[in-house]
């Protein structure tokens, strides 16, 4: 999954990236012996010099003609430069309706799946407020 993300970053940046941080990997389902395994990747947000890549797995099973998603990662990546500095990247663009649509999803993914997290990770009260461990 991370060199899928690296090589949608490098194509966005049109140079070398590094990778910065992974978000928590969602396992959909499980891929069996046999199946086809397709990686997809594409940049949805960007910073400075950073950009956000959603990465998708999915398994196909020819014998059945059924295809499903099975893992789904977003990365942040870092452009470089010659000298291994970081550097600027241009701004994100979705001329088209379908691109701001997948930017759009993306985006949303991410902040739905970060709320999940976050609270799974808080910590229980007594219904007063009070920590309860």
């Amino acid at each position: 999954m991370d060199i899928c993300g690296a090589i949608a970053g490098r194509r966005f940046a049109r140079r070398q990236v590094v990778t910065a941080a992974m978000d928590h990997v969602d396992f959909i389902a499980p891929i069996e012996l046999g199946d086809i395994v397709t990686v997809t990747g594409y940049v949805f947000d960007t910073g400075v010099t950073s950009m956000d890549v959603r990465v998708d797995v999915r398994a196909e099973r020819p014998q059945h003609g059924e295809t499903s998603e099975t893992a789904t990662s977003f990365f942040t990546f870092i452009a470089l430069d010659e000298s291994e500095t970081p550097t600027a990247v241009l701004a994100l663009r979705c001329p088209t309706t379908t691109e701001t649509d997948l930017r759009d999803r993306a985006l949303e993914a991410r902040r739905s799946r970060r709320r999940e997290l976050a609270h799974e990770f808080e910590e229980p009260t007594d219904g007063k407020g009070r920590a309860s461990r």
